[in-house]
């Protein structure tokens, strides 16, 4: 049975009308996914795979580096709305149109049961500890239930069906998924067209096919346990049972006659009941997700109340310590059934999408598909990186041309949009086009895969090889000035634009004139990739020569500017002034999601850091942008309003089902406004990723302990987190002083600790381990640590007693 900490208890099904798939409740095993509406009478239950996309198209890319010198001269005659468009029109006047792809539903597993009488005492819940999910309900007097779980063991779907009576009845159908959007329910017609069912003894089959001329479907097998069976309307009938069981494997890129075979020669095979099945598969799933724990110090019947009484609380004013630990514990849900390491990485609506060219459903690396894996390292997560690593590895060529005929550059250029086999240029516009910073900051999660695991052949086979092409490109793209630093332009923050050059009408625009020199996110970028690169070609023992190259390129790179009012500028060029009404923070990047400037070593810089986040409106944010926001807060030790964050985007972009969203469709005042508000489970991650800032900073030189835990935070417990070399958890009860903590080396370890500021009276001891005082800061130490060595770190209270 899981904790109330890891379940959630629903007392409505889904239903956003028009669109109840997004209040789904979602089961996966990282390559195929499968949402549960949790209807009693029309149960819907939608597949999908990693693998299935449609409607792309990839043109041929024309070559416009020319127009770069063109951009740059304009820029220099100070004509940057003109220089803006530049490269941008230069596409489109060649009639370039590549268009990416859209995730696919698979199918939709569609189940009646008929109703003796209204329902009584329904509930859906999700157990994160198993992947399974349940809906009961009492239908006069004999209480109903149906459990479904993607298992990773048989990479088939399991959904049971029984009740407290002597039978249950009811007739399945697999089919095609039919857009709840009239006007998308028109263009998917073709598709639809293709689509066949059919029903034949304990089986259902379904396929159709898919634009790039290969099929994709499914087949279920119906194993009633008692009474009867047969086909019916195109589905499989079921009547005196005592419970059913459901089993579902599905397919892509293949051929219906040959695949539906295979499928059911395979589902032949399974003869294990579902409880067998379950426990098979909680072994896999159930190592990734207690791969860590968390607790925040909630009350336990706050953990077992649902998520609707718990989301009317937090849209009061403070989300319920439960639901940030749900919040947590769920975001880590959907990233390991959401991806895998031979899958793709992890998207905006998982493997949950529920209907046709949904908004932004690519993968985008000008923040979202960066949010989505900053949690992962810390969180014990970091093995289900690499997927990230095949995905854009896997369109290097791409890449390459993309810098070619885009810059006339050697090395990469990564468009920030992208979906498999698409790694050209698909969003024309300024604010997309003239970005060059996405290559640069992927190369951290590569980096950071190589600190985490230790992994050296990954390092020279994948790390190395990646960020000397990004080096590359900004070897032959960066200009020099004549003040002997470097001038990068055009340059873009993403997706801002400066403030005097933001219409004085006032219109609403987008991205009015994003293009900018020597925007400090790109800086930014540049100086840690240069950085990660000497660092990383050192160890690996690469005696070429680049070192002395990329040492100079680093010391031509400007210095950080700070504006009138204190804070950095997020333009380090005088034409170009500071706007705060945005949901971007780019140039925080230094601070996080990088980690070159800290309070300790560059105290006057990091204010200034302080004080342009400060300065950023609340009414400009969005899901995301909040999630991102609080990790910035937890990282300049602001626990209050790293929590503060936290809240907003619970009252504001939360669903019942947790999924989170854009924006606020309600238009209350504290994020952006859009009537669509659409699901984007990039702010899922990033909330794991920012309750875990406040509990741990990790840098491979020093490790901060409970940096910014908010006051409301009183007590808690972390177990299984990570640091660049190993493992260490965290216990605390600031009401009475307590505190302990157990680091653990893999490797050798020689780093700094920093112990809570509150924190007075403690000791440290431990195996295979030295510590002394840093030179710098209140309760820090410099600690080594030999492969297998442990430190301990307790609280006065403590001195004496056993971990």
């Amino acid at each position: 049975m899981a904790s109330g900490k890891n379940r959630l208890y629903l007392k409505y099904p889904a239903s956003w009308w028009g669109n109840m798939w997004r209040e789904a409740l979602p089961s996966g095993n990282g390559t195929v996914g499968a949402s549960v509406f949790g209807a009693v009478k029309d149960e819907s239950v939608i597949i999908n795979h990693a693998d299935l996309w449609h409607g792309g198209q990839k043109d041929s890319l024309p070559d416009v580096s020319d127009s770069l010198q063109e951009t740059r001269k304009l820029m220099n005659e100070r004509k940057y709305a003109e220089a803006s468009w530049h490269l941008t029109n230069a596409l489109k006047d060649k009639g370039y149109n590549t268009r990416l792809a859209s995730r696919l539903p698979l199918a939709e597993l569609m189940l009646n049961m008929p109703c003796g009488s209204a329902f009584k005492q329904y509930k859906r819940s999700l157990n994160m500890e198993t992947g399974e999910v349940s809906v009961t309900w009492n239908d006069d007097g004999t209480v109903y239930e149906r459990n479904l779980f993607v298992s990773r063991t048989n990479d088939c779907i399991v959904y049971e069906i029984h009740g407290s009576g002597d039978s249950v009845e009811g007739l399945l159908r697999l089919g095609f998924r039919k857009s709840e959007n009239p006007n998308m329910a028109v263009k998917c017609k073709e598709l639809e067209d293709t689509a066949s069912s059919v029903a034949e003894d304990q089986y259902l089959f379904f396929a159709a096919r898919n634009d790039d001329g290969t099929d994709y479907g499914a087949v279920l097998r119906l194993r009633p346990l008692g009474g009867a069976i047969r086909p019916l309307d195109g589905g499989l009938q079921f009547s005196g049972s005592s419970k059913v069981t459901a089993l579902v494997k599905v397919f892509v890129k293949g051929e219906r006659e040959r695949d539906w075979n295979r499928l059911r020669n395979e589902l032949a095979a399974i003869d294990q009941p579902y409880e067998q099945l379950l426990e098979a598969h909680v072994r896999l799933h159930g190592r990734l997700f207690h791969s860590a724990s968390l607790e925040l110090g909630a009350d336990n019947c706050d953990r077992e109340r649902s998520n609707e009484e718990l989301l009317l609380d937090a849209y009061d004013g403070e989300a319920p310590t439960a639901l940030i630990e749900k919040l947590w514990s769920f975001g880590r849900y959907l990233f390991i059934s959401g991806t895998a390491p031979k899958s793709n990485p992890f998207g905006m609506y998982g493997l949950w999408a529920g209907d046709y060219r949904l908004v932004w459903c690519h993968n985008m690396a000008n923040e979202n598909v960066q949010m989505m894996y900053w949690h992962a390292p810390v969180g014990g997560l970091a093995e289900l990186m690499p997927a990230l690593v095949r995905y854009y590895d896997s369109m290097m060529d791409d890449f390459r041309e993309c810098a070619r005929k885009l810059y006339g550059c050697r090395g990469i250029y990564i468009p920030a949009g992208s979906t498999p086999g698409i790694g050209v240029p698909n969003q024309i516009v300024p604010v997309i086009m003239n970005w060059t910073g996405a290559a640069g900051w992927l190369a951290r999660h590569y980096y950071e895969y190589y600190l985490f695991t230790g992994d050296r052949e990954f390092l020279i086979l994948k790390v190395l090889p990646f960020m000397r092409e990004v080096a590359l490109f900004y070897e032959d793209f960066l200009e020099l000035g004549e003040d002997g630093f470097y001038k990068y332009y055009p340059s873009v923050s993403p997706e801002n634009t400066p403030v005097n050059f933001m219409p004085p009408s006032g219109e609403p625009l987008a991205h009015p004139m994003p293009t900018t020199i020597n925007a400090t996110m790109d800086i930014a970028i540049l100086k840690e990739l240069l950085t990660h690169l000497i660092e990383g070609t050192l160890i690996a023992g690469d005696e070429s020569g680049d070192v002395e190259k990329w040492e100079r390129m680093l010391r031509r790179i400007p210095p950080y500017q700070i504006n009138e009012d204190g804070a950095v500028r997020e333009w380090m060029h005088p034409d170009f002034d500071d706007r705060y009404d945005h949901r971007h923070l780019s140039h925080i990047y230094p601070i996080f999601p990088g980690q070159e400037v800290t309070r300790e070593e560059k105290p006057g810089l990091f204010q200034a850091f302080d004080t342009a986040v400060r300065k950023r409106l609340i009414g400009a944010q969005s899901g995301w942008s909040l999630a991102h926001m609080s990790a910035i807060y937890s990282r300049l030790g602001d626990g209050g309003s790293a929590l503060d964050c936290l809240d907003i985007l619970a009252r504001s972009c939360l669903l019942n089902n947790l999924f989170t969203l854009h924006n606020d469709w309600r238009n209350m005042g504290i994020c952006m406004n859009r009537k669509d508000a659409p699901i984007q489970l990039d702010a899922s991650m990033g909330v794991i990723n920012a309750v875990q800032e406040m509990l741990l900073f990790v840098s491979p030189r020093i490790v901060k302990l409970l940096p910014a835990v908010p006051a409301k935070w009183k007590r808690g417990k972390a177990e299984g987190l990570r640091y660049t070399n190993g493992r260490l958890s965290l216990s605390w009860d600031s009401e009475t002083g307590m505190f302990e903590a157990v680091i653990q080396a893999e490797r050798e370890t020689d780093i700094v600790v920093r112990l809570p500021e509150w924190l007075e009276r403690y000791q440290l001891s431990g195996s295979d381990a030295e510590w002394s005082k840093a030179q710098t800061g209140h309760n820090g130490y410099a600690v080594r640590l030999k492969p297998g060595g442990t430190l301990h770190i307790r609280s006065e209270a403590l001195i004496g007693t056993s971990i």
